[in-house]
């Protein structure tokens, strides 16, 4: 189940009533207001509330600046300076509000980014539904020989069908015996927040997460990635679609300069300047080590 019926009908009646307002107003973002975008097979993100837009972030710069930018550039120009030179506050004068629903292990690698407010649905006091994250058979994939954090190739034939066998058994044995804890029929039953530990990484949880734009930016530069973790990246790309719409100046200079950008190191600056001025560069004669060298060269399409 994406939504529970209570969380629909609360929707329903938000949208059903707008209200008046003097502040500042996306309206690409009031089309996402409320509205769960659905992730993995149980899973969603939903906006809850935001502040600011575009004009807040150039507001809140030519406060700090001075009159001088804003006879110069105008707003989308202004934006592209302030991300180009790495300029934080102005962004974080923006704010987002999301419900997001997830699988425990995906929380578990979210939660990393201590930049934001999250308040989490509470296993003590409630008791969780029988949801269980079970990928798809294509992503399910054995350990990369070259990545110790990485997939290699996906897994095939009675082997995949194996492991979804486990994975699906192993939920619903867990989920049984939890209920079988907490159960109050016949016995005390156990106390909730103790029957929890029992339960498996991929159960869903809930909880609302807000932050500012230039820590959102960041998670998104990671989590969004194609490197990252497929059962976090999908909940960053469903993020980055909303933003698109939020801020799409911010958003635009956000694509160009950090997630199709590349940062160089000095070493790769030089090496750089050499390979323009027609002489041959080697790893060995770069100073760099064998993995900086490769992810120079993907940086530069060698």
């Amino acid at each position: 189940m994406l939504l529970t019926p209570e969380q629909q009908e609360e929707i329903d009646q938000l949208r059903s009533n707008p209200q008046l307002t003097l502040r500042a107003v996306a309206p690409g973002m009031e089309d996402h207001l409320y509205r769960a975008k659905p992730v993995l097979d149980h899973g969603f993100v939903r906006v809850i509330d935001y502040m600011g837009d575009d004009a807040a972030i150039c507001q809140a710069a030519r406060v700090s600046y001075g009159k001088g930018t804003k006879s110069v550039q105008n707003d989308a120009g202004l934006i592209r300076y302030l991300m180009r030179h790495w300029h934080s506050t102005p962004f974080e004068m923006c704010e987002i509000k999301l419900h997001v629903k997830l699988p425990v292990f995906v929380a578990r690698q979210w939660i990393r980014h201590r930049t934001a407010n999250v308040n989490e649905y509470s296993a003590r006091y409630s008791i969780l539904d029988r949801e269980f994250y079970i990928p798809e058979p294509d992503s399910l994939a054995a350990q990369s020989v070259v990545n110790n954090q990485g997939r290699g190739q996906v897994l095939q034939g009675a082997e995949a069908a194996r492991v979804l066998e486990i994975l699906k058994s192993d939920s619903d044995r867990a989920y049984d015996n939890y209920e079988a804890m907490i159960s109050d029929e016949g016995q005390d039953g156990l106390a909730r927040e103790l029957a929890r530990m029992n339960l498996p990484a991929n159960i869903y949880t809930q909880w609302y997460w807000k932050v500012d734009l230039h820590n959102l930016f960041h998670f998104l530069r990671l989590r969004a990635d194609s490197h990252a973790q497929y059962e976090i990246r999908v909940y960053a790309e469903a993020i980055c679609e909303m933003v698109r719409d939020w801020v799409p100046a911010a958003y635009g200079a956000f694509e160009d300069y950090r997630l199709g950008g590349a940062v160089f190191s000095a070493k790769s600056v030089e090496c750089l300047k050499r390979m323009l001025a027609g002489e041959p560069v080697t790893q060995e004669d770069s100073g760099m080590s064998k993995g900086e060298w490769r992810e120079f060269e993907a940086a530069i399409g060698r």
